[in-house]
């Protein structure tokens, strides 16, 4: 592979190329997740529980599958091979995505009659883009970090520069692909998302000679042996992974065995880190890996009231938000580009504020800033529980409670986010980092597929993804905004008071010196 030491403002040229294949994947990913719900509520008049479900288990697969896409690469593929593959996947469920079918309709006994064929087009694509995210997203990432050394002082600007991308493709997103879905047809805002996907996977190829040969094969003659079955073990990878796809369309459809998987692995999980903790801890490792274990618990809640922006409170903001203006009227999905906007505008604020406050020795210690975190997802629910009860005669809320609530929740995500990774390689005995980070991401899992049951809360009846009674269904989102308003209060106030014992036990004093 040819490398070219090129730089371009004082970074290895590699940081562009991948900032730009970064943007295109999250540009494709959350544009088509924008769309996601109502394309099933309204398009194929799912009920809100169904089209709930279905978003869960998406949501889920895709933060599990990258711990088998990340021990793929690491051992075998190595990380350009496996994002091309990750990429070439995402392009082909993109696509796919763009079928919509015909509409459904209610037959003459009030029966939803739905075009199967299209519907399993459309889960067998988000099989696809499921095992794409799984290759690509964990791999991408780790190229960032070999283009520089351990020591070099320009790492951290690069990951900045890097996670910029994340969030103006997210951002852009969520303003062109909702507003094409939702103005013009669902095919023309997935098709959208599939677009720049294959932008992203273009650039990549095109811009794979500046990554320094740093992200090649660890054993480049290991992929070229037969395997059992008569073909290399490259392909042996390729195919194995072609038939997970085939799992992951019939898992997304099925949401009491993703549940079944993800408590199974969960429960077994917990039991082996109570013994390893028991067992095979010193008495400091102990208390790190307590703490650390305390942390991924919290951020389950976090993540689980975070992630109602592409459930219930998607439908929110389509079925009770007053969305007139007179510039026009706003699509419901266009709000999500305000978690975007937030983290691009207050991200070096917080930065800015973390290294004043450790300047004068009063920076919040890691677990304050996540009980912080929950704390501010909570009062996001509260602003919408406010709102809700200064709606106008129609049912409608003002647009600006919502932006509050993204506002909150923004202000709760830099708090907890940007530590949680630190976290676990802080904290986490050296000897399984991998295996806690691994923990780490079915954590999040975990917390997509909780989101979803408790968005079911909010549940409404509708007619073709139309709500019937606007009125009575604000009765019904602000039990669960007001119930969601609780959990984040009572978790984090929790967390809270939990905080000098924890600081304690992971000796914080110690491990920033």
């Amino acid at each position: 592979m040819q490398t070219k030491n090129r730089e371009i403002a004082g970074h290895p040229a590699g940081l562009y190329i991948l900032f730009f294949t970064e943007m295109w994947e999250r540009f494709s990913f959350y544009g088509m997740k924008a769309l996601l719900i109502f394309y099933l509520t309204k398009y194929h008049f799912f009920s809100d529980t169904e089209g709930n479900q279905i978003v869960g288990n998406y949501a889920a697969l895709v933060y599990a599958l990258p711990i088998l896409g990340g021990i793929l690469a690491d051992r075998y593929l190595g990380f350009r091979k496996a994002v091309i593959f990750g990429a070439i996947l995402l392009v082909l469920g993109h696509a796919g995505m763009a079928i919509e079918g015909s509409q459904a309709y209610y037959d003459n006994a009030g029966k939803v009659v739905r075009d199967e064929t299209a519907v399993q087009v459309f889960y067998f694509s988000m099989g696809l883009i499921i095992m794409g995210v799984g290759f690509l997203k964990p791999n991408i990432s780790t190229i960032v970090g070999q283009l520089y050394d351990k020591d070099d002082p320009r790492r951290d600007a690069g990951f900045t520069i890097f996670y910029m991308g994340i969030n103006l493709g997210s951002f852009i997103a969520t303003l062109l692909c909702g507003w094409l879905g939702e103005t013009y047809g669902w095919r023309y805002g997935f098709g959208a998302a599939g677009i720049g996907m294959l932008f992203g996977l273009l650039f990549f190829i095109w811009g794979q000679k500046y990554l320094l040969g740093k992200a090649e094969p660890p054993n480049p003659e290991l992929l070229k042996e037969r395997s059992a079955v008569g073909v290399s073990k490259e392909w042996l990878i390729y195919i194995l992974s072609a038939g997970g796809v085939f799992v992951c369309w019939q898992l997304v459809q099925h949401h009491r065995v993703v549940g079944s998987i993800l408590t199974l692995t969960s429960v077994g999980v917990v039991l082996f880190l109570i013994w390893f903790i028991i067992r095979k801890c010193t008495r400091k490792e102990k208390g790190q890996m307590i703490v650390l274990l305390v942390l991924i618990i919290f951020t389950v809640v976090f993540w689980a009231l975070f992630e109602q922006a592409y459930t219930s409170m998607n439908l929110f903001a389509d079925r009770i938000i007053d969305r007139k203006t007179s510039f026009g009227e706003i699509k419901a999905s266009q709000f999500l580009s305000l978690n975007a906007l937030f983290i691009i505008l207050l991200a070096p604020i917080f930065a800015w504020i973390w290294v004043k406050t450790a300047k004068r020795n009063i920076e919040p210690s890691t677990t304050v800033k996540f009980a912080l975190g929950i704390l501010l997802a909570g009062l996001g629910f509260g602003a919408l529980v406010a709102g809700i009860s200064n709606a106008d005669d129609f049912g409608k809320v003002s647009p600006a409670w919502l932006v509050l609530a993204y506002l909150l929740h923004t202000c709760g995500e830099l708090a907890l986010s940007p530590v949680g990774l630190s976290a676990v390689t802080k904290l986490s005995v050296p000897r399984i980092v991998g295996f806690m980070m691994g923990v780490w991401f079915l954590a999040t899992a975990s917390s997509e597929f909780i989101a979803a049951r408790l968005a079911d809360i909010a549940s409404v009846d509708t007619s073709g993804g139309i709500v019937t009674d606007v009125k009575g269904s604000l009765i019904v989102y602000a039990d669960l905004f007001r119930f969601l308003f609780y959990i984040g209060l009572v978790a984090g106030g929790l967390l809270l008071l939990l905080s000098p014992l924890l600081r304690k036990l992971m000796r914080e004093e110690k491990m920033n010196q």
